[in-house]
């Protein structure tokens, strides 16, 4: 993909992050990989003075290392348009983002937000609210839609190769949470076991909305009604961290979402396989840039991860940074979901055409989603399995 040019990068805001956790550090390479923004100011803790410390980590000047959100966002406006960020990206606990994200937007900066999107649908409503009251762009870090074999996996489906979707499978499964001990804090994201901070949908929100989100991607499917069990092993918390959903799809067609952090030995699984009446497919995660794709009675095709080759479809190709042979992963996944929203942003500030296409990046509306697939699985596990409308 040829890189958006401009007299400047854009200038960014990083609100949460510091510490012990990764995915501050995380947004801030993806955001500034292909040098098409600068992070220029932070506020990194909910502490003041950890939040001014921290910003020394990231290379931030004193004088824009804030000791909350909205200090930020106050001292930021009072800038001139020509110094003050463009957009800021929230990587803080999950309850905090709707407050931090609709303050942004009505001070009238973009703004990209790690997921879950919030924690309930009141809270995603009043996000989608902001969006479209503020004109300003709303990106969601679900990164996995970044990586070029998804692309092509849904380029795939849209064309009609594997025929009428007949059932998608969807599976996000980790280990870690077999090693924590009860009364043990998580050395990272202990906030996770909280249900005041994370929300009630423990590894639901953490790695099952991923999991939903790739379904909806890959195959555009709407879900019409979902059945859910979920259930709590790990000792150091209460919140779920094994879970099932059966979601009926457009078409007659099946979803199945499976997601876990207490599956032994598993690192980062996660995989999807969908079910045509031609022809499937199946990719995964820990070996990104391979796709496969299978139909009765001729050979299986495995599609590599390379730009110059025929098969590669032009958003696929557009997506790799490397010739083939050169693995790309995780960080240009990530910075494909960054490098598409800062093209929606120079469109809203008249720096380039707008583009009438549908955009990659996954927006506030992909958001609520997410939380009404939270706020259905919880509502169908707590009526002991029931089938729930969407």
């Amino acid at each position: 993909m040829t890189a958006v040019t401009s007299e400047r990068p854009l200038r960014m805001g990083l609100i949460g992050g510091g510490g012990a956790g990764f995915i501050g550090r995380v947004h801030v390479t993806a955001a500034t990989l292909d040098r098409e923004a600068e992070l220029v100011a932070g506020a990194l803790s909910s502490d003041p003075l950890r939040s001014r410390t921290a910003a020394t980590e990231f290379r931030i000047d004193p004088s824009r290392a804030y000791g909350s959100f909205s200090e930020l966002l106050e001292s930021e406006s009072r800038l001139p348009e020509s110094e003050r960020i463009d957009f800021v990206s929230i990587a803080t606990p999950n309850h905090t983002h709707a407050e931090i994200a609709c303050s942004a937007l009505d001070a009238g900066f973009h703004v990209v937000c790690d997921k879950p999107m919030t924690t309930n649908e009141r809270d995603a409503q009043a996000m989608v609210d902001a969006v479209a009251r503020s004109g300003k762009v709303f990106a969601l870090t679900h990164n996995y839609s970044g990586y070029p074999m998804i692309r092509q996996a849904r380029e795939i489906v849209a064309s009609g190769e594997l025929g009428r979707i007949l059932g998608v499978r969807v599976s996000y499964v980790q280990g870690w949470m077999q090693g924590v001990k009860r009364d043990e804090t998580p050395a990272r994201g202990a906030w996770k076991s909280n249900p005041e901070l994370n929300g009630r949908a423990g590894s639901l929100g953490d790695v099952g909305t991923h999991a939903f989100h790739l379904l909806r991607f890959v195959t555009a499917s709407q879900p019409h009604a979902l059945l859910s069990r979920m259930s709590s092993y790990s000792p150091h918390h209460e919140l779920d961290d094994y879970g099932h959903a059966i979601l009926q799809l457009d078409q007659a067609a099946t979803g199945l979402v499976t997601w876990s952090q207490v599956s032994h030995g598993r690192l980062n699984d996660l995989t999807i396989e969908v079910d045509g009446t031609e022809a499937s497919l199946a990719w995964r995660q820990e070996d990104p840039n391979q796709l496969i794709v299978r139909s009765l009675g001729t050979p299986t095709r495995v599609y590599d991860r390379n730009p110059g080759a025929a098969y590669t479809t032009a958003t696929a190709a557009a997506a790799c940074r490397l010739p083939g042979g050169h693995p790309e992963a995780f960080f240009e996944a990530f910075a494909n979901v960054y490098r598409d929203a800062f093209r929606a942003m120079r469109q809203v500030s008249g720096e380039l055409a707008v583009d009438p296409s549908p955009s990659l990046y996954p927006t506030v509306h992909d958001g609520l989603e997410g939380v009404r697939f939270m706020q259905r699985c919880l509502e169908s596990n707590d009526n002991d399995s029931s089938w729930c409308a969407w």
